[in-house]
């Protein structure tokens, strides 16, 4: 599955499509940036609630396919144009991180 086919699904929207041909191949939930930095894969979905400008650091360092913000978590403007600028996919969902873990595992 690719981004922009996460970001057509049911229930999720896209924030910031970068580079929307991206495979996704696997998923991982956190919350804890360090915790994420140390665990989280190339090409994962990254499930959380967080929305400073961090996640972008550590989106970068993990090579996430996309940051996927959970329970209607927003970015602010400035956050979404440095998202644009630095290449990082951000979709949306009003969905909780379990829910969209589970979607996302019947999808890839």
């Amino acid at each position: 599955m690719t981004v922009n086919e996460l970001s057509r699904m049911e229930d999720f929207s896209p924030v910031v499509l970068a580079d929307a041909d991206r495979d996704i191949d696997g998923v991982y939930i956190g919350d804890l940036l360090s915790w994420v930095m140390g665990k989280a894969t190339s090409g994962d979905a990254w499930i959380t609630i967080m929305s400073n400008i961090n996640i972008l650091a550590v989106a970068s360092l993990t090579d996430s396919a996309c940051v996927v913000l959970a329970e209607g978590v927003t970015l602010e403007e400035d956050i979404k144009n440095a998202a644009k600028s630095k290449g990082i996919n951000v979709i949306s969902s009003q969905l909780s991180a379990y829910d969209i873990a589970l979607r996302l595992s019947q999808a890839i």
